[in-house]
Order: structure tokens, then sequence, then C-alpha cells
């Protein structure tokens, strides 16, 4: 009300111990400012280096000073840094103080050896977001990890994902990253995104190489089976969490015995009774590498449970050119298509589904069933449509769908196709797999290189998409996350991004989009000369 607002952060005027002090091992620490001062949530923001307990330390703030109490016993011949972030503000207008860190040493010396570099999210959905990110490293004799202790060397990440450790001893370290949400200075696998250089590194006066991280979700916990157990007539195998990978063998399967997988359950369905009990010799593994092998006895007694319902699920909503690709997945296996109330609209015309267009994914489960068409371009018309009459399905339970099924797709017209884009992937080599990805944040169109590094895609719907590449070192066709336990890498995933450095590709009809260039991004770990 009575002047100009109050944009200038506090000043510090002086600190005791000094900045750069040798030979100290304060128990309390002074730092005057210019004017009146407050704090924001210290306990969070300000990160001390080397690793102490932060449940001790106490902050203050009494007018225009601000008192830290470490209340333990500092490390002999030990260079501390305290960065007190953005923690220390000034009355007013919450104005932080800038760039206000405390060096100080219980030895002789100061520390002055560096480790920066800076990281990604290569699996950010637009702008990456660099809040709460962590860099820390831990000696090399340091029973501990991200994953149950602090380290003993921490950095923030700034905005633009770079980050710096300063004042460090020189020595072997292990360096993770991560996405420290919770704020408990550690990584939750589960929840949090995180990498780690999978040897480790030295510093010494001549180091001079950069980090770089690929920091990715990856759970784990490994896969195990929890339990079994008999689901009315059927048979239940319960497990931790959902396999990406199942494998089961006995002689039945597929003929009197079906299986379908759930929500971390694998349910088996007798077609006929079965009296004795039979051995399952089952495999799974899970998304990181972990695998589980058992043989499981199961046994199909009768039971009057009422069966469930069949349910369906159908991608419809699904757009392409002349071959269309229908999708059906049940929540049960399907004993039975009653063909003849199967049809494909197409405008006023019906066209009746043939034996030849059915196939399921998967004979020993038969839950996912594909119906394909070949539409050609004489059929002038965007909206096609599946039509099964009400009792088409019959699962093994002998329940069929009680409601007729219709789903719609969207036939593409040839002359408002763009006719294509080409281009290269630079600094890496196959397998690869080259997606692209609509605005619906969907996979719209896929390619598998499997060892050259050019691609090129025809025919594609108009439209803003994202070009991304999946370094698939294995060749399995999906992305591997990393595999801490086993010391092993994420495979790598980066992006075609444009002039303005966007990721937007932007496909116009009649188009034709030439030698597009994907560069990939670093590995995770040291580099040279890395800016």
């Amino acid at each position: 009300m009575g002047g100009p607002r109050d944009e200038n952060p506090p000043l510090l005027i002086e600190s005791v111990p000094k900045d750069q002090s040798v030979n100290t091992k304060p128990e309390r620490i002074v730092l005057t400012f210019d004017e009146f001062v407050g704090l924001d949530n210290p306990g969070k923001g300000v990160v001390i280096t080397p690793k102490i307990n932060k449940d001790l330390v106490e902050f203050t703030a009494l007018k225009n000073t601000v008192t830290v109490l470490l209340k333990q016993d500092l490390e002999d011949s030990t260079t501390y840094v305290i960065d007190f972030q953005k923690s220390i503000v000034d009355i007013s207008e919450r104005n932080p103080a800038d760039n206000l860190r405390l060096v100080f040493s219980t030895g002789n010396l100061i520390d002055s050896l560096k480790l920066s570099g800076r990281l990604r999210f290569p699996f950010a959905d637009s702008k990456e977001d660099y809040k709460n990110v962590l860099v820390g490293i831990y000696p090399l004799d340091d029973s501990t990890d991200v994953f149950t202790a602090p380290p003993y060397y921490l950095a923030q990440v700034d905005t633009l994902g770079n980050f710096s450790l300063n004042n460090l001893k020189s020595g072997h370290y292990r360096a993770y990253a991560w996405r420290d949400a919770n704020g408990n200075l550690k990584a939750d696998y589960k929840s949090e995104e995180y990498d780690f250089l999978p040897d480790t590194i030295f510093l010494s006066p001549e180091s001079t190489d950069s980090l770089f991280f690929n920091l990715t979700k990856a759970d784990l916990t490994p896969i195990k089976i929890l339990r079994s157990a008999n689901f009315g007539k059927n048979f239940d195998i319960i497990l931790n969490r959902n396999p990406l990978l199942n494998e089961v063998e006995n002689d039945l399967l597929g003929k009197d015995l079906f299986y379908v997988q759930g929500e971390k359950r694998l349910r088996f369905f007798p077609k006929i009774p079965i009296l004795d009990s039979i051995p399952l010799n089952l495999h799974v593994q899970d998304s990181i590498g972990f695998s589980s092998d058992s043989l499981i006895w199961a046994k199909f007694p009768s039971s009057e449970r009422k069966p469930e319902k069949l349910s369906i699920q159908i991608n419809s909503g699904k757009s392409f050119y002349q071959d269309l690709d229908i999708q059906l997945t049940f929540n049960k296996p399907i004993i039975q298509i009653n063909i003849d109330s199967l049809n494909i609209k197409v405008d006023s015309l019906f066209i009746p589904i043939q034996k030849h267009m059915l196939s399921f994914a998967d004979s020993s489960k038969r839950d996912v069933l594909h119906i394909k068409a070949f539409l050609p371009d004489s059929l002038q018309t965007e909206l096609v449509t599946l039509i099964a009459a009400d009792s088409t399905f019959q699962d093994i339970e002998g329940e069929y769908n009680e409601k007729k099924v219709e789903a719609n797709y969207r036939k593409l017209v040839r002359k408002n196709l763009a006719d294509g884009i080409s281009g290269e992937v630079i600094g890496t080599k196959g397998p690869l797999i080259i997606q692209l990805i609509n605005e619906k944040k969907e996979i719209a169109y896929e390619q598998v290189l499997s060892i050259k590094t050019k691609f090129s895609f025809s025919l594609l719907d108009p439209g803003t998409y994202t070009l991304r590449v999946i370094e698939d070192s294995n060749g399995n066709g999906i992305w591997d996350p990393s595999n801490y336990i086993q010391r092993k890498l994420a495979e790598r995933v980066f992006y075609y991004k444009g002039e303005d450095q966007t990721k937007d590709l932007i496909i116009r009809g009649g188009w034709t989009v030439e030698d597009l260039l994907i560069s990939a991004t670093p590995t995770t770990g040291l580099h040279k000369n890395e800016k």
C-alpha cells in the first residue's frame, strides 16, 4: 500500500562459520541477512552433503538470522556443503535467497572435485518435469544403495535436467538418479523413476567425464506364485504381479483344457469333466526378466457355483485402410461361434463373415479373436460396423453374449492419406522398433528393423504424431526396463525432433516427408567432453 513491491531476495551479510572455513566442527551455524527472513520447508529443501542425520538437524529463523543446530558429531577431515536451495525467504514477499551455499571442512583443506551431467525421462508425455529429481553417489565401501538409504553426496537437478555434485573426495563411487516424489531421499522402485550406473566410477583430480542418466520405472519385485485354488469348476493360479509371458504345458491344453490371464491370475477351464488331478508345468516371466517355474497339480471338482457372464471388449474406433483387423477379447475361452449372425456392415451392404477370416491369437486360450477383412477402395464409405447378434459367441461354460454387439471403424480414403515418411536412425544399430504415436497416445503404426537403420511408412492417416525409436537390444519385440539386481540397464528410447525441438511430426494428406534423421540419445554412464 505504501510503496513498490519488494522484489529483491535476502542477502547474506555474515555466517558463522564463514564460507570456505577449515579445521572447524560447528554445532551451531548462524546466518545473518540484510532483512527479516523466514523458512520454507527446510527439512526437505535444504541439502546437506556428505550425508548426515537430517532428523537431528533443527532450523530456526528469528528476525534477520537463521540458525542451524546440527546436534551430531561431524566426520574428521571432511568437507561439508549446506545448500539452502530456496528454503530461506524474506518475510514480506517470500523471495528466496539466491545460490546460498555454505562450505566448510573439519580438516585442513576443502575437497574440490566435481561431478556434473544431465538426465532425461524417455517416456515423458510432453515437457520433461525435473521437479524433485535427485542425483546421488555412494562410496564403494557403503553397503547401502539408493533403495535403502540416502546417498553420501547428493545434488538437486535444475529445471533443464542438469546437475552438479561439488566438493567431493577422490575415490570409487556408485551413482544413481531418481525422482524423489515422497521426499525421503531414497528411491521407491514401485512408484518412482530411477536409473543407475552398472559399474563404479573413480573420481580424481584428472576426472573430466560427465554423467548421463535415462530415468524410467522398473518394479524390482520378483514374480512368484502366491497360491492356487478352485473357483467353481475351474482352477486359479494367483500371482503377485501380472506376467509379461506365461507358458503352460499339459497334454490336454488346447483340446479339453483352456485358460485365460486375468489380473494377477491364470484361470483354467475344463471343457469336459476331469476326474483326476493333472500336472501343469508353468513358466511365468515378468517385465524386468525375473521368471518362475513350477509344477502345480490342478483339480477340477464339481460345483454348483453359477458361471460368470460372458463379457467382450472390442477395439472399436480404430482407423484402417483396406485391411480391417477387428479384435475381440473375452473374459473366458470361446468354444462356439455362430458365423451366420456375424456380419460387417458397409453403408447398406452386409458382408458376411467367413470362417477363414477368423483366428484366435492363442489356441490354448481362445480368449482373443481376430476378424480380418479386405475392403477395397471401391467400397467408398467412411463408417464400417461389425454386427454380432446376441448368442453369437458361446464360452466354455455354456454362457452366450446376452446383447447384440456393434463396433464402428473408420475406413480411410486413399486420396486423403499421406503418401509416406522415411528417414534414418543414427548413433545406433538394429534391432530397432520404430513407432508412430498418435494424439491419443496410441501406437498407430509400427515397424521393426532387424539390422538396418533406415525406415519408411506409407499411406498414413494425416495428423500430428510422435516418432519414437526403441533400441530393442535383445530382439524380443518390446521395450525392456532396467533390472538393478542383474545390473542391466533399460533399453534406450529416443525421438525425432524437428527444427523447433518439439516431438510433434505433422503428416499431411498427399504429402511425402523424406530424410528424417533421429539421433540416438546418450547411454547411461560417463561420457567424454559431454556439455
